[in-house]
């Protein structure tokens, strides 16, 4: 007698929603993280105490869950044309767009929650960054080079932090450019170009799908000069930061840092050179550890120093 197999259990609410929000690939929040926390450490001259980690932590890993949910979103007609992300919740079909926005608001608001416990000045930034975020998503259809603005978007950390440290209780434009000084802009500045970086590979990855389907992306635009375009990227990062870091009084322990960050860019070169799928998408998957050694060497000359 034959037996049928039985058709493959639904995923729950809760396991649709954390796929959603790309749960099981801490990549994305991490790339967030790290400029943010390295620019945390050096606006507090050192650790800043547990208030401030917890609340650029969490909210980092809330922002970056409810950015999946606008995406993916805004995204759903384009998605399904491309393999890599074809199955994605909303794009098949599993989670409404309605059902994904309010996800995505309620862990804004999470987030937003967690920046009404530091100043007015870092939650006046806070409005700025989320503005940024929602315009990310609808950049790809017409800007050549979208992923600008989403360096825009996760280098906001960077501002955010000065002015959690440094703002004070004033609610006024005054009080925010008080609070975070010319470094910290030129330190966001430096971080758009690791994120041109990073995100270039990961387009590099859909290049095919997207000239098929009429995207927009830097790995389309910068055509045959791709590869050396994301070194470049690299190297004006990592250059920027170093001098920036150096004006602030960082040392040889920001240095090697720095130097690790390059090494691991070097590597990149090698996964990217060829153009295939598996070598863009590992070089992309691995940037968090460009951003992780920057974050060493900032928080070990800080503490030794």
């Amino acid at each position: 007698m034959t037996s049928v197999a039985s058709p493959p259990p639904m995923p729950s609410r809760a396991a649709l929603y954390l796929d959603l929000i790309r749960w099981n690939r801490p990549a994305g929040w991490l790339l967030l993280l790290w400029p943010g926390l390295s620019a945390l450490w050096i606006a507090a001259d050192g650790f800043p105490g547990w208030h401030l980690l917890a609340v650029f932590v969490l909210g980092t890993v809330l922002m970056r869950s409810a950015g999946c949910c606008v995406n993916d979103v805004a995204d759903r007609d384009f998605d399904r044309h491309v393999k890599r992300t074809a199955q994605r919740p909303v794009t098949r079909g599993a989670v409404t767009p309605r059902e994904a926005l309010a996800v995505g608001a309620v862990l804004a608001l999470l987030a937003f929650g967690l920046v009404l416990t530091t100043n007015p000045p870092t939650i006046l930034l806070s409005v700025a960054a989320l503005a940024v975020t929602l315009v990310y998503p609808y950049a790809k259809r017409l800007v050549s080079m979208p992923q600008a603005v989403l360096g825009i978007a996760f280098s906001f950390g960077i501002p955010m932090a000065f002015s959690a440290v440094l703002g004070a209780s004033q609610w006024s434009l005054r009080a925010v450019a008080d609070a975070v000084p010319t470094q910290a802009w030129a330190l966001l500045m430096g971080n758009l170009f690791w994120v041109l970086a990073y995100d270039t590979e990961y387009a590099m990855v859909d290049r095919d799908d997207d000239l098929r389907i009429g995207m927009k992306t830097s790995a389309i635009t910068l055509g045959r000069w791709d590869v050396a375009a994301v070194m470049g990227f690299y190297a004006a990062y990592l250059l920027s930061w170093w001098w920036i870091g150096r004006s602030l009084g960082l040392g040889a322990w920001f240095t090697a840092g720095i130097a690790l960050a390059a090494l691991q860019a070097l590597w990149h070169w090698a996964l990217i050179r060829d153009r295939t799928r598996e070598g863009c998408f590992t070089a992309f998957r691995h940037n968090h550890w460009v951003g992780a050694a920057v974050f060493a060497g900032v928080a070990l000359d800080l503490a030794l120093h």
